[in-house]
């Protein structure tokens, strides 16, 4: 017998769980495209984002996904032979580094395993640098494989007066976890709508500013690619931000989403929640672990761990996916990326996520333990609960 009717839990990175209001904004038909109440719309959408970001920036927006976000970044500034710098803290920034390596750039990369970026690291090689000859340090806010999360404003910190653009991945943490754009000194920030953001798949971000958009073009940009036709489109030229036609079902998503998040939760509140979920998971992981070594946090400084993602070392980790997908209507995420993905995998606690999907989540993975007879330590649910009672 299965126990895995109803309502399903998904706790994956992406794409996360969208709200009902957002499904049922997005199931419309769509308007006259030249019409003045969808460029009003889509204005407005870009207004939020803008919110959301920290930014009075420039921003275009694609249809794709966040790979198509790297890919309109590299179009835009690199050429080939161009010298860019890679931080790596798991299996996208190192995904990353290889696309950028497709269009002919110069990669290096300062890899940090599966351990947060090192400040100090990166100051000496960008002080060796002294011809300027890095264009652009590029990172992850948040690895999703790894759940490992970059301190944003001390990099920035440690670029000192280095010329090279900061580029940052939002992806995995944009609505999650805190991002001050101008602020933090951000010249690029690349995100989609299917994590943080709570909408299905389908449209990429990338915010740039003034500094970023006087550097040279890319060799290889076309005016599909090309940033500045995007951001400078007018109410009149709809068609301009999107290279063609809007994705009309996914602005009326967007707006509903992002209303929900800025205007309603509020930024801050949404940072919170994000917050105390991710620490009700890793009390669980922890209490696990206390009776079996091999069950343990991927990322072990709880400052340099994501808000929206934890990733976590378990054996058998794949057959215990299995279980709680077929007996209690759970998903977990693989463990993409990892030594050993089969010992391994991912809970998301991202968007559209409350106490009750993830305590949910956790009872049953500890119901899994006991059925697969995964030794475990006991107390896993009561740590996380007494985390989610501490806002209370």
């Amino acid at each position: 017998m299965s126990l895995a009717a109803g309502h399903a839990i998904i706790s994956i990175p992406g794409p996360s769980p969208a709200p009902e209001r957002v499904l049922r904004a997005a199931h419309r038909a769509s308007p006259d495209i030249y019409g003045e109440e969808l460029a009003e719309l889509n204005m407005q959408v870009m207004a939020q984002l803008k919110r959301l970001a920290g930014t009075n920036a420039h921003l275009a927006p694609y249809i794709g996904n966040g790979h198509t976000a790297w890919e309109a970044v590299a179009a835009n500034l690199v050429s080939p032979g161009d010298q860019i710098l890679v931080l790596t803290s798991g299996f996208f920034g190192r995904a990353w580094a290889e696309q950028m390596a497709t269009h002919g750039a110069y990669v290096e990369k300062l890899d940090f395993g599966n351990n947060p970026v090192d400040p100090e690291r990166l100051a000496l090689r960008l002080a060796e640098d002294t011809d300027g000859q890095i264009r652009a340090v590029l990172v992850c806010q948040v690895d999703t494989a790894t759940g490992c999360m970059a301190d944003i404003p001390a990099i920035r910190q440690a670029m000192g007066q280095h010329p090279a653009l900061l580029i940052v991945d939002a992806i995995a943490s944009l609505g999650c976890a805190p991002m001050m754009m101008d602020d933090w000194g951000v010249d690029v920030l690349l995100s989609s709508s299917q994590k943080g953001l709570m909408c299905p798949p389908g449209t990429a971000f990338v915010w740039f500013s003034d500094h970023a958009a006087s550097q040279p073009a890319g060799e290889r940009k076309t005016p599909f690619w090309d940033w500045h036709i995007r951001a400078s489109a007018g109410r009149e030229s709809l068609w301009q931000f999107w290279g063609g036609t809007a994705p009309v079902q996914q602005l009326f998503a967007l707006n509903e989403a992002l209303t929900m998040l800025l205007d309603e939760e509020g930024l801050p509140t949404a940072w919170a929640r994000h917050a105390a979920l991710a620490r009700a998971v890793w009390a669980a992981v922890e209490a696990w672990g206390a009776r079996n070594p091999d069950i343990r946090l991927a990322i072990a400084d709880p400052s340099a761990r994501a808000a929206s993602v934890t990733a976590v070392h378990m054996p058998f980790a794949d057959a215990l996916r299995a279980w709680v997908t077929e007996q209690c209507g759970v998903t977990l995420g693989i463990g993409l990326g990892a030594q050993d993905p089969a010992s391994a995998l991912r809970i998301a606690h991202m968007g559209h996520a409350n106490a009750g999907m993830i305590l949910g989540a956790l009872a049953s993975m500890q119901a899994g333990l006991i059925a697969l007879e995964i030794p475990h330590g006991q107390g896993a649910l009561h740590a996380a609960a007494t985390v989610i009672a501490e806002p209370a």
